[in-house]
């Protein structure tokens, strides 16, 4: 009788890639999706000052921004040492504050407007004065709810 062998051609079959470029979209469309971009570049410096009472605040889509500092080393040869306010990526004064919270406002949706938060991230250093004229620009746009930015106080025993 005759023997029968089987052929050893080689290791294993080749892996089938067809769908590794599905995998590779699906992966860059769900970091696309889910990530946010960095909405302002901060040209004054803010240490913030410590709290010991925090609250988080809920819904930050509802929440406009006031920054208040002395500007960053690169923009000191131009608007020198004294604190700075900062409206998204501008310089500002404090006349700028109306329009500026109205134009925020008319971005919202009008069910959200009433809901509408300021909130002023100052630097520890900053003189009240400004923050005071700050709040008043703010009493004049009717933007009533006010919220200040800190950080947790570290408690050392």
């Amino acid at each position: 009788m005759a023997k029968f062998r089987k052929k050893n051609k080689g290791g294993q079959p080749a892996i089938n890639t067809s769908s590794l470029p599905d995998i590779v979209f699906m992966l860059l469309f769900f970091f696309m999706v889910s990530t946010t971009m960095k909405e302002v570049t901060l040209k004054v410096q803010i240490k913030a000052p410590e709290a010991t009472e925090l609250a988080k605040l809920e819904k930050k889509s509802l929440v406009t921004y006031i920054y208040v500092g002395v500007p960053s080393k690169q923009y000191q040869n131009l608007f020198g040492t004294e604190p700075r306010i900062q409206l998204n990526d501008q310089f500002a004064t404090v006349s700028d504050i109306q329009s500026y919270i109205a134009q925020e406002r008319d971005a919202m949706k009008e069910s959200d407007q009433p809901k509408m938060t300021t909130s002023i991230k100052a630097d520890f250093d900053c003189p009240m004065g400004v923050i005071t004229d700050i709040k008043q620009a703010l009493r004049k746009a009717a933007a009533l709810k006010i919220n200040y930015s800190a950080r947790k106080k570290v408690e050392i025993n």
